[in-house]
């Protein structure tokens, strides 16, 4: 009787950690590509203005913008097929937008360039739902953890996209950037046959045919002060690493660093956004969510404190590790509070409004990035950092605050 009732929990935790490792190999490869676009975006789009470069960041806006719009549809089209064809469909739609930003690139369309890195943003739009999909197998326990060792295959996705895009680059001279993006695109072959690999016990669209429903109604959902709090800090956390890291690249240039140092610093940022990873999902059941995120958004205060003390290589560098750090801090602990707020038959609708919010206040940010530069310089870019960081711990240790309160 025993053994019986204790082989599927074992079977089901087994092929969670299957997933979980499948899924940070994904994050590996298709997860490059968003590296290529945001590195090479802006140096792209500066490229291929004319004497008003106000717009440069405008096709990393539409990276974002990407995202943001397909952030729903694609958790509710994983709702009906499934998350396997899913996200082999998002690797498509990389595919299709990496030939587009190459094929703009070579005949001189800086719109057709934006639209093109819009595709890639679709794309990243189910990278990002792998964290999400790392948890649906498993007990919840093993939660924080696959959603580290998921965003752990950044490591290689910050190894592989900076260092694709500095070999490929000038492939096809005098057009620059177009290799790297014509390039990218067997990324996403590669990923799709890595992605065919998922198996899910259960498929997302049972609960409903169980007859559970879909759950409380959305709004309910979002209004929960925990919800709330938890998309802000990630938004916040993810919004500033945007804001200063699309900046970034175009503010070395202007300082007169290379191109390929520029595009070394946006490496080591990815490494510090997804390293840390291995260790996120121990220090978050070690110390709780909240003072993960927190200590995210104090060390994304810290990286602009760097950034405001000069204008040399090594503190570019430095002070994009540091947003990557408190990247990875802040928005894994936020997506593991943010787990906590929903059932299993309204994750689809749950997580989808959460990326939908936050990848529009990204896509926001970084134009704004490009906006505040143009018009102010690095130093404005950084010292944005600071109000924005200071809200969410408020916000933060007011949730602490209210639910203590609210404990028998």
């Amino acid at each position: 009787m025993t053994s019986t009732v204790a082989t599927p929990a074992v079977d089901r935790n087994r092929n969670a950690r299957r997933n979980a490792l499948i899924l940070s190999a994904a994050q590996a490869v298709n997860g490059a590509g968003p590296p290529i676009a945001i590195s090479l975006g802006g140096l792209a789009g500066f490229y291929l203005l004319g004497a008003d470069k106000s717009l440069a960041t405008a096709p990393v806006t539409g990276y974002n913008v990407g995202v943001a719009l397909a952030a729903l549809p694609a958790a509710l089209l994983m709702r009906r097929i499934g998350r396997r064809y899913g996200f082999i469909s998002g690797a498509l739609g990389s595919a299709c937008g990496m030939f587009l930003c190459g094929w703009s690139l070579l005949i001189g369309s800086f719109w057709l360039f934006a639209i093109g890195m819009l595709f890639i943003g679709v794309g990243a739009a189910f990278v990002h739902q792998y964290r999400f999909a790392a948890t649906d197998q498993g007990d919840a326990g093993f939660a924080p953890k696959a959603i580290s060792w998921v965003l752990a295959g950044g490591i290689g996705a910050a190894v592989i996209g900076p260092q694709l895009a500095i070999w490929t680059k000038d492939l096809l001279l005098p057009v620059q950037f177009a290799g790297a993006f014509f390039s990218a695109i067997g990324l996403s072959l590669i990923g799709i046959i890595i992605l065919a690999l998922l198996k899910f016990d259960v498929p997302m669209s049972l609960p409903d045919q169980q007859g559970t429903g879909s759950g409380r109604p959305l709004a309910e959902i979002m209004l929960q002060p925990r919800f709330m709090v938890s998309v802000v800090c990630a938004v916040g956390s993810y919004a500033l690493m945007s804001f200063v890291m699309t900046g970034a690249p175009l503010a070395m240039v202007g300082c007169g660093i290379s191109a390929e140092n520029a595009t070394l610093g946006i490496q080591w940022h990815v490494i510090a956004m997804f390293a840390p990873s291995f260790v996120t999902g121990s220090l978050i059941s070690r110390f709780g969510k909240e003072k993960i995120v927190a200590t995210g958004l104090i060390i994304l205060a810290i990286c602009a404190v760097v950034a405001l003390t000069g204008l040399e290589l090594w503190k570019f560098w430095l002070a994009l590790v540091l947003l990557g750090l408190g990247w990875n801090f802040g928005f894994i602990g936020a997506t593991a509070m943010l787990t906590q707020t929903y059932r299993p038959e309204e994750k689809s609708k749950a997580q989808g409004a959460n990326d939908f919010l936050l990848f529009g206040c990204v896509a926001f940010a970084s134009l704004m990035s490009g906006q505040v530069l143009n018009a102010w310089g690095w130093t404005a870019v950084n010292l944005i950092v600071f109000p924005v960081v200071a809200a969410c711990l408020l916000l933060l240790g007011f949730l602490v605050w209210f639910e203590r309160s609210q404990a028998p």
